[in-house]
Order: structure tokens, then sequence, then C-alpha cells
């Protein structure tokens, strides 16, 4: 009888393109070792946080999963750092060049605004996909679904005029449709129910779909608290417990145990964001009178987390060994493969470089008067693209990035001058515009997604006046894009690689571990995604 060997892979791995990967998928047999994949993605989790906290904390669940795993220290995103983008990098394998999708609120050259049922006149619209499109009680209490009416508009392939769904703004598929067109169960939980992307365009990639509010609009703030946040990531956790169980999300019988499955935490992003904890009354009473008012973040340079950070820090890990305690408990464990990274980093680590000069269209309103018609027009471009509520006239977001989408294309090498000129007074480290936008994206002439400019301010300013957060992610800088990873699985050896790769790997690694072909998802094919390294499948008799 012949069963699967997890082994140690040598770092020519790396050097596999998509037609070796598919050779390595092809050597698997049916009763391949690994039955399951729980991925967990720990939002803002560094790398550095990863080795500090398996340091201090040896008998960790961390430390735990690291000790039979091989950990990636050296771990970015692929592009910048934004939720979206984020997650479908570790999903689908790929970037915005492939997935198209840039941030949770951002801009489509070809789509309407929600009111627009019709389609008609001019495209071009903000697209909003984030807590504001959720069903909401009268009492501001979301009902954890999409309101089809908040949602931006777009022509199917037969003409019609039909809402457009977070997961039908997807271009490539994802893992979740793999594993299910192969005839398995899938699971996933996250922060909100524009989360349905990860359903893949197909529409029905994730079996069993859970998104608990936790950022209610006009009521419940969960993010203003990590003690709250702690709460809400554990209505996930007992989702993914049940799930371990072969059950569904709230305990309902199943059949069988997911394929691939997983959840997002929260708690980690918002101690390293917030100013100040604002614990509620209804959430942990003792941790919350702890812990209200103070900061959280990060006390120094060399990452030391605060406080409100190791809060969130010790309940994630906690809940990591809850997870595995299940896995042991059902006897899955053996041929479970559980991955831990990240959707993005948090930028600034070091507290002193934090930066909040206000939004970025404003520091550029109170610019000095330009004297050229270039500059004057250029100016004219940001403040229409700043002030566009609905229609095609542009849009501009910011975090600790500002991406720029604008009505007249032809003014985009205009602005990028007129930005470059005054880097200093508005914080800027770059621009990328024109061609130097090109070589890492589509050309935003071509694609109707791709903003015009991307501008990466300096290390640890985030375009923001806001007295409620210290941090932010969205951006390029190393802050932003280095996450953990660890790949963990009682028969691997431990290790640690330093050489660079890439979340995006994550998703055609979990296929090679589950004995389908990589090639499988768009991106993978389209970025010739390569598997992580030091990966590979073994049989032996």
């Amino acid at each position: 009888m012949r069963c699967l060997k997890l082994a140690l892979g040598s770092l020519g791995v790396a050097g596999l393109v998509a037609g070796a990967n598919l050779a390595l998928a092809e050597d698997h047999e049916a009763g391949a070792h690994v039955e399951h994949v729980l991925l967990v993605s720990i939002d803002g989790l560094h790398s550095l946080d990863v080795a500090r906290y398996i340091r201090k904390h040896p008998n960790s669940a961390l430390a735990e999963l690291a000790s039979h795993g091989i950990t990636y220290s050296n771990a970015s995103t692929p592009a910048h750092s934004d939720s979206f983008p984020g997650l479908l990098a570790l999903i689908t394998g790929g970037s915005p060049v492939s997935h198209d999708v840039f941030y949770d609120v951002s801009y489509d050259r070809a789509l309407f605004d929600p009111s627009n049922t019709a389609c008609s006149g001019l495209p071009g619209n903000t697209v909003v996909f984030d807590e504001s499109i959720d069903q909401y009680t009268t009492d501001n209490v979301s009902l954890n679904v999409i309101d089809p009416a908040k949602l931006p508009r777009g022509r199917d392939a037969g003409g019609k005029c039909v809402a457009v769904y977070p997961h039908s703004f997807l271009k490539t598929n994802t893992v979740f449709e793999v594993v299910r067109d192969s005839g398995r169960r899938t699971a996933w939980a996250d922060k909100h129910p524009a989360y349905d992307l990860v359903n893949g365009p197909s529409g029905h990639g994730v079996t069993d779909l859970y998104t608990p509010e936790i950022t209610n609009v006009g009521g419940f703030d969960a993010t203003a608290s990590v003690v709250c946040t702690v709460e809400n990531d554990n209505l996930k956790v007992a989702a993914i417990i049940n799930e371990i169980h072969g059950k569904t999300h709230d305990g309902k019988p199943a059949g069988s145990v997911p394929g691939v499955f997983g959840m997002n935490f929260q708690a980690v992003s918002v101690g390293q964001k917030l100013a100040h904890d604002a614990a509620a009354a209804n959430c942990n009473k003792a941790a919350g009178d702890r812990l209200r008012g103070k900061s959280g973040g990060y006390l120094d340079a060399a990452g030391t987390p605060s406080e409100v950070l190791e809060y969130g820090l010790d309940k994630t890990d906690a809940a990591l060994a809850r997870m595995i305690d299940a896995l042991q408990d059902v006897g899955l464990y053996e041929s479970t493969l559980v991955i831990v990274s990240a959707k993005h980093g948090q930028s600034p680590i070091d507290p002193a470089k934090s930066n909040k000069p206000g939004h970025f269209a404003d520091l550029v309103a109170k610019l000095p008067a330009p004297s050229n018609a270039n500059d004057i027009a250029a100016a004219a471009a940001i403040s229409s693209a700043n002030g566009c509520s609905t229609g095609p006239c542009g849009f501009l977001q910011d975090d600790d990035i500002a991406l720029i989408w604008l009505q007249d294309q032809s003014q985009t090498q205009n602005v990028a001058d007129y930005l470059n000129k005054n880097q200093q007074a508005l914080f800027i480290d770059y621009v990328l515009a024109g061609d130097s936008m090109k070589l890492k994206f589509n050309s935003p002439q071509k694609d109707t997604r791709t903003p015009d400019l991307f501008v990466q301010p300096l290390y640890g300013t985030v375009y923001t006046g806001s007295s409620r957060k210290n941090a932010e992610h969205g951006g390029f800088s190393f802050g932003d894009t280095g996450v953990g990873l660890i790949l963990s699985n009682p028969e691997l050896p431990a290790i640690k690689i330093k050489t660079p790769v890439a979340t995006s790997q994550v998703a055609p690694t979990i296929l090679v571990a589950l004995g389908l072909d990589p090639d499988a998802l768009d991106a993978v094919r389209v970025e010739h995604t390569q598997i992580l390294p030091g990966w590979r499948q073994e049989h032996h008799r």
C-alpha cells in the first residue's frame, strides 16, 4: 500500500514554472496524505511578529505550527496591500494584473451607479464593496447579507443591466472553485458580506460562506476596540471548529470536512491601528476595563507590541490552539496542511515614523496656487476626482497610499509632474504613472479599472486626519507588504526559508497539496505563478 510523505524540497523548486507544477500535481494519487487545507489569514501579521511571538512564547500555537513546518521569513504580497487584493493573492495565485481588483472601494470606467438600473448614459462609477452594501435593520444592525440595490450596475454577457456582486467583479477563479469542482466541500469566514468575493466568477466557489459584519454603518463598530474585535473573531473561530467536526458553520450536519477552508482574524490588525482602545460595555468587561483608553501599535522600531496589540496576538494564538486541538480530536491533524499568513501587513511598525497630515486631496488643495496652465489643470483634475460622488468623473482613494482615477486621462502626465514638483509638501516617496505604472499593472488606457496614478507616501505617512488610528495598510511599503507565512503539517521538518516569496504562491501550493492541477487557476496561467519553494511530495511504499 502506498502512502504520501511530505518532505522538504530543494530551493530549486522556486524555479518551477506552471508546467512543472502540473507535473508535480500529476504525480499525486488518490488517497494522498493531505486531504484538507486550513488557510488562516491573521490580517496585519508581519514576519517580525511571528519571530518575536515564537521566541517569547515557545509553547504557543504558532510555535507548534512552526516546529513542523516551513516558515517563510521574507514573504510579501505581490502588489499593494489592501484587504481585497491581499486575500485574492492567497486564493487566486495572482495580483490585479490578472484578477483586476485594486481596493474594496475603487473605480471602474465600464460600470454605472447603483441607481442607474438601465445602465444608461456614459459609463464610469465608483465601486463600493465594503460594510455599506449590507442590508441593515432600522437599528443599524447588519443582516449579514448584501443589499443588491447598493451594488454598481453593469451589462452582462447578454447585454442586460444587472447588479455587479463582488464575486462577479473578480476576473479570475479561486482555489475554492477548483476544489469544489473536484467534488469537495469548501468554507470561508470573513469580516463583511462583501467577501462574497471569494466565491469567484461562478458565484458558487464556497459551499459554506460565513460573514458576520464587524463594522455596522451607523451602529456598533467592533474595530473601535481590540477586545470587541476578538469577540467578532471568535464567531468565525467557532465556525471553523464546526467545519472541522464535519458540520456547517452554524453546527448543522454537513457530511464531510471541507477540502479547503479557513478564516481571517482582525484582532492583530486592529491592535496595530488603534490610537486608543474604545472597548464597549457589551464586550469582555475585564479586558475592556483593563485596555480601554490605552494605545495600540508597537512601542519601538524593533516591533515590541503594546499591551493592546499583545492582547490581539495572544487571543489569536489561543484561537489557533483551539483549531489545532479540534483537528487532533477528530484525527485530522496529520492529514491537514495548515497555512498561516496575512492579507496585508500594517505601516508603520516604528511609532516614531507615524505621520497623519490629512487626506491627500486636502493637502493638494493647500498647496500654493499653481502658476502655469499645466499645473492648474493638474490641480483641477485631482480636485475633480476627489469631489466625484457618482458618474464618470473619476475617483480618489487614500490610506497610506493614494489611488487616482482621472476623468480626463490625457491629464495623467501633467498630474504626475505636478505631484513630483510638490513631493515634500505632499509627503510623497514616489508616483507610479505612465510607463512606470505599465511596468507593474495593466495599462489604464486599456483596462477600465487600473488607476491612472499610484501615490506612495513616505514610510509612516497615512493620508488621514483621523485620531482613531496610528497605522494603516494599502500601500507598497515593507510594513504593508511584508507578512508572515507558515506551511505546517506534522510530517514536515522545521525549516526557515529566507528566499523572497509572494503570497500569491500559496494558491497553487494548496492545489498541488490536494493533488489538483495548479494550472486550473486562471491567475497562475496568466502570471506564471510558481509553487512555494521547499514544498514537494514523495510517494513511498
